[in-house]
C-alpha cells in the first residue's frame, strides 16, 4: 500500500490526484513549486517504474509544467528527481524567474521557505486544482 513519506506530508499540501501521482504544492511561496509523487509502493527511482507508469509520469510532468507556465509565466521550469533526503520517488516541477532568490542556481539551500498565509495557500491550491481539472488529462 502506498504511503506518502512524512517529510513530503510536512512540507506540502495535496492539490489533486492524477492518474499515477498525487500532486502536491510545496509550502514555499517563493516559487510555483509542484511535486508529483507516483502512488507506487517501495519505488525510489524512475527506472523502477513499469514502462507504462514511466510514460504516464512523463505526461504528468509535462502537464504540471504547462499548468505552471499558464498560471505564472516563469522564465524557466526546473524538473528534478533527487531523492537524497526523501528516498521515495517524487518529481519537483518548479517555475523559476530571473528575479527569484536562487537564480540561476538550484532552489535547494538558498534560504528558509517563505510560508503561504492561510488564504494564499487556499487560493494557490484552488488555482492549481482548477487548472488541472480543466485539462481533463487525469
Amino acid at each position: 500500500m502506498f504511503v506518502l513519506n512524512q517529510r513530503l506530508k510536512d512540507d506540502t499540501v495535496e492539490v489533486v490526484r492524477l492518474k499515477l501521482s498525487v500532486l502536491l504544492l510545496m509550502k514555499d511561496r517563493s516559487f510555483p513549486w509542484l511535486i508529483l509523487a507516483p502512488e507506487r509502493e517501495d519505488i525510489g527511482e524512475i527506472h523502477e517504474l513499469s514502462v507504462k507508469d514511466r510514460a504516464v509520469l512523463m505526461e504528468e510532468i509535462s502537464l504540471a509544467s504547462k499548468v505552471i507556465e499558464m498560471l505564472y509565466n516563469p522564465d524557466k521550469i526546473n524538473i528534478g528527481a533527487l531523492g537524497n533526503v526523501v528516498p521515495q520517488l517524487h518529481i519537483h516541477v518548479i517555475g523559476r524567474f530571473r528575479t527569484d532568490r536562487a537564480w540561476p542556481g538550484p532552489v535547494w539551500g538558498t534560504g528558509p521557505a517563505e510560508p503561504y498565509s492561510g488564504d494564499e495557500l487556499r487560493v494557490a491550491c484552488e488555482r492549481f486544482r482548477a487548472a488541472f481539472e480543466s485539462s481533463h488529462s487525469f
